[in-house]
């Protein structure tokens, strides 16, 4: 079978998605539209069909202080106060479709999509999560996420995501 990401559509069933977390599934089916109309986030989903949503995830634009990072990544960067990073505000998988690796799948779509546009459209030192749990936690370290203890976020430096995708 073949999953591809599509920008999230109004043919899209919305209202059906349901991953077990109250705040992701509220985020698709009551927020997500909005946020895309006021260019908060891009949400992409994860269908086979352009209509069941078995998974999503949302990207955006934002800034970490440098203060926040480990001194080792701290020492090879410029002295900007502010560096710029894409956030990954929201990743989920619809209970239906859980524990088929999925989610490591659309996490791999969404870092390759990260690197791309960070090399040729808008720079980007690192991917940032807010991870909302402990599961979620233990998912973004198992892919070399770097937990930042003042802020509860996680990193991912685009350098370590460029090795992946050589």
């Amino acid at each position: 079978m073949t999953y591809v990401t599509t920008l999230l559509a109004t043919t899209h069933e919305k209202a059906k998605f349901t991953c077990g977390k109250v705040m992701l599934d509220n985020y698709i089916q009551k927020q997500a539209k909005q946020d895309i109309k006021a260019k908060i986030s891009i949400c992409f989903v994860l269908s086979d069909d352009d209509k069941e949503i078995k998974g999503y995830y949302t990207l955006s634009n934002g800034s970490i202080p440098r203060s926040q990072l480990p001194e080792s990544i701290i020492k090879q960067l410029p002295k900007y106060k502010d560096l710029p990073v894409t956030l990954l505000g929201r990743l989920a998988i619809d209970k239906k479709f859980q524990h088929q690796k999925l989610g490591s799948l659309i996490l791999l779509d969404a870092l390759k999509r990260s690197f791309d546009i960070s090399a040729t459209s808008v720079a980007s030192m690192a991917v940032i999560v807010d991870p909302i749990d402990q599961e979620a936690i233990d998912f973004y370290t198992k892919f070399g996420f770097i937990l930042l203890p003042d802020s509860g976020r996680m990193f991912l430096p685009m350098g370590t995501i460029e090795l992946l995708f050589r």
